[in-house]
């Protein structure tokens, strides 16, 4: 069971705004409701103000989807860690420094009614995804060291 709580979405930092998209979590169809992909989170509300918000470093994966074979719809396709089938609050579910206990994968898919926005939502992620990089990753630390370089040659 997702437990879906009452959000404002965000208003500041947003890279994209998608209305009338479905959230669907593992096989659940939560309804049509608003997509906001914002610098500091991800949220989704649906038409009944209810809805979840995600931090990016929980967001483990995400790509467009097109197979129609794997699902009957287009749509932005996630793997996150975050815990959304509890009532503890978002920041106790995204915290920064707190390793999950049962660290299990949840799909979550995004379809909008105009799949020709499936990119642009893409970019938008990709871009705000960008701003959380990876502290484990040793590609993020060798970019921050070039920079660093670059700008002492400078």
């Amino acid at each position: 069971m997702v437990v879906l709580a009452s959000f404002q979405p965000p208003t500041e930092g947003i890279r994209h705004q998608e209305p009338n998209t479905i959230a669907r979590v593992k096989s659940r169809d939560l309804g049509k409701g608003t997509l906001y992909i914002a610098e500091s989170q991800l949220t989704w509300v649906g038409e009944s103000g209810q809805g979840f918000s995600l931090k990016y470093p929980t967001i483990s994966l995400h790509a467009v989807s097109r197979d129609l074979n794997s699902f009957p719809s287009e749509c932005l396709y996630l793997m996150t860690d975050a815990d959304l089938e509890s009532n503890d609050t978002i920041e106790e579910q995204n915290g920064e420094n707190e390793e999950p206990e049962d660290s299990k994968i949840l799909e979550i898919r995004f379809i909008p009614e105009n799949t020709e926005t499936l990119d642009s939502m893409f970019k938008a992620m990709m871009d705000c995804q960008a701003l959380y990089p990876d502290p484990d990753d040793s590609s993020s630390e060798v970019k921050k060291r070039k920079k660093s370089v670059n700008d002492i040659e400078a």
